[in-house]
């Protein structure tokens, strides 16, 4: 069958849950990387005697090359062909994986990172693209909904993975894993994964591609950058207002150019916008939440990395609840309703994280996470859903690689954001309750709950207990403060969708694909 015809359903296909099942596993891979490499930090600084600077880069490098080389993937993949590109995109990155395990020094990994970032970029945008051509309508949100916890369930499972593989194998197993996971999903995209592309494809805009890759880039390298120097930095105020610059510049030229590297006339469709804005906010909240709850499970709980992973296990199961379940709800209620009350009911979740301290143990969080859990399922399956459902089929991987792209800046602005509103709290906090330690273990305790930590494990022990016991309060606290700022973000965002975000999908594309075909001269097949 011909899967590169515009506007047409797809057949059921046979073999389209294996096919489904490749690509999930191709975004659960993608997840548990993200994750992986920050447990095994420590493991890398005394295998590869790596300096601070790159152990921060052997994680900022995938990240750079995810979020800026996302658009230009999943553009190419529209017009060489989606499978072709997502089969490209999975052999580099398991044989980058595979090639990182082996290095045997920390600038050696840092680029390997930078190639399975690329790697991944080609990967995240058209696992999901090209789910539009294996589902019909009444089947998509549920695959959607697999597809998608695949990705996210990948975030809390890496310190789970990584504290199993560093206990019981050298530090390369954390990559090396990668390979036989890469192995099984190019097999089953090969065989079950229908081929599918822009029909009426035309010359890659490279100057609007250049644009966004510098732009976001800069973005993102600035907020990566914050935590060590501050908002007020050169080297973080410039690349942000920079790259700030070239994405304005990037939106100018793309009005104004024949042949765009995405149109942005996409956002004139409210459904695709107010998706968009939903997916974002959820990747802001959500993004910073995990990476300020880890430290709080390890080191005020007193879990290792291993243990911090189990104890995440109720947002995983509550999120596979939630993508089983999202579709029914969805069809019966509409995207307006199930959107708005995920939003709602990670405020629910996030208020109830807020009211956790140090001595309140682990059932208040376990339950947190799985009412987080089914929330974030409720918010970003049905609003993928509307993102995808709202793309001209010859615009799939790049409508969903700009999706991507705001939601990786919403995740690194969250991170930053939230870390230093947590930082802030922290050092207000602790400042008052330091007095009679010397001023070399104040300054260093002030810096972060596991300097501190690791101090009061060397102090005399009323010394060291009361120490750590302060850095404990003051993180709790900071987190507490965090929560609150991520539930009101989400109660904000849940009044927005209620607002504008339409409840169904309207008949007809707000941009047919036919129009679209026209106006580049081509005839609909």
């Amino acid at each position: 069958m011909n899967m590169t015809t515009v506007g047409t359903a797809p057949e059921r296909l046979r073999g389209r849950w294996l096919g489904l099942a490749a690509l999930t596993l191709s975004g659960l891979v993608l997840g548990l990387d993200i994750t992986i490499l920050i447990t095994a930090l420590p493991t890398l600084s005394a295998k590869l005697n790596a300096t601070t600077d790159q152990l921060q880069w052997m994680s900022a490098a995938y990240t750079l090359a995810l979020a800026g080389f996302m658009l230009p993937a999943g553009v190419l993949g529209d017009r060489l062909g989606r499978k072709k590109m997502l089969l490209i995109g999975l052999a580099t990155f398991g044989i980058s994986s595979v090639i990182a395990s082996q290095m045997t020094s920390a600038n050696g990994l840092i680029a390997m990172r930078v190639v399975m970032g690329i790697s991944g970029a080609i990967v995240l945008p058209l696992m999901q693209s090209m789910l539009p051509s294996m589902f019909q309508t009444d089947e998509r949100q549920r695959a959607i909904g697999l597809a998608g916890a695949g990705a996210f369930i990948g975030l809390p499972l890496g310190p789970l993975v990584a504290g199993w593989l560093l206990t019981h194998y050298d530090w390369g197993s954390i990559f090396l894993i990668n390979a036989p996971v890469v192995v099984i999903a190019v097999i089953g995209t090969w065989f079950f994964v229908p081929e599918s592309k822009d029909p009426a494809a035309r010359r890659l805009d490279w100057v609007g591609a250049m644009l966004e890759v510098v732009g976001v880039t800069g973005i993102v390298y600035g907020i990566i950058e914050q935590p060590i120097r501050g908002w007020s930095d050169a080297q973080v105020a410039g690349p942000i207002v920079g790259g700030a610059v070239l994405v304005a510049a990037f939106a100018v030229w793309q009005l104004r150019t024949r042949f765009p590297l995405i149109d942005l006339k996409l956002f004139k469709s409210a459904r695709f916008s107010w998706a968009t804005v939903a997916f974002t906010i959820v990747g802001f909240a959500m993004t910073g939440v995990l990476f300020i709850l880890s430290p709080f499970l390890q080191i005020v709980q007193g879990n290792d990395a291993q243990g911090t992973g189990i104890r995440l296990i109720p947002l995983i199961a509550a999120m596979m609840v939630g993508a089983i379940s999202t579709d029914v709800l969805a069809k019966r209620f509409g995207a307006k309703i199930v959107v708005a009350g995920g939003m709602l009911g990670n405020a629910v979740g996030m208020f109830m994280l807020s009211r956790v301290g140090v001595d309140t143990g682990y059932g208040l969080v376990g339950i947190s996470l799985a009412v987080i859990g089914i929330s974030i399922a409720l918010t970003m399956i049905p609003a993928l859903d509307a993102i995808l459902g709202s793309l001209p089929a010859g615009e799939t991987g790049a409508g969903s690689a700009l999706t991507r792209t705001l939601q990786n800046i919403g995740s690194s602005f969250g991170v930053a954001i939230m870390g230093s509103i947590l930082n802030s709290a922290y050092q207000s906090h602790i400042n008052g309750q330091l007095a009679g330690l010397p001023a070399q273990v104040q300054a260093a305790a002030q810096s972060s709950v596991a300097v501190a930590a690791a101090i009061a494990r060397h102090l005399p022990s009323p010394l060291g207990a009361r120490l750590l016991r302060a850095a404990q309060e003051s993180y709790s606290q900071g987190m507490s403060e965090v929560m609150l700022v991520s539930a009101a973000m989400m109660i904000a965002g849940a009044i927005l969708m209620a607002l504008f975000l339409p409840a169904r999908a309207p008949r007809e594309s707000p941009i047919p694909a036919g129009e679209r075909v026209r106006e580049r001269g081509v005839s609909v097949q």
